[in-house]
């Protein structure tokens, strides 16, 4: 009974794990994005179309 409670625990902590892991490459691509848009608005603004 123990090895089964071990083992589904370890299985709910690699669950969360994996999540967390999406999560975190989902948000560095959304900031990724949000730094190129800064830059080709500082890019427009220095060619003088701002």
């Amino acid at each position: 009974m123990k090895r089964l409670t071990a083992l589904l625990l370890l299985a709910m902590f690699s669950m969360s794990t994996l999540t967390a892991c999406n999560t975190m490459a989902g948000a560095g691509k959304d900031v990724q994005k949000v730094g190129e848009k800064v830059e080709d608005k500082a890019q427009d603004c220095k060619d003088g179309k701002c």
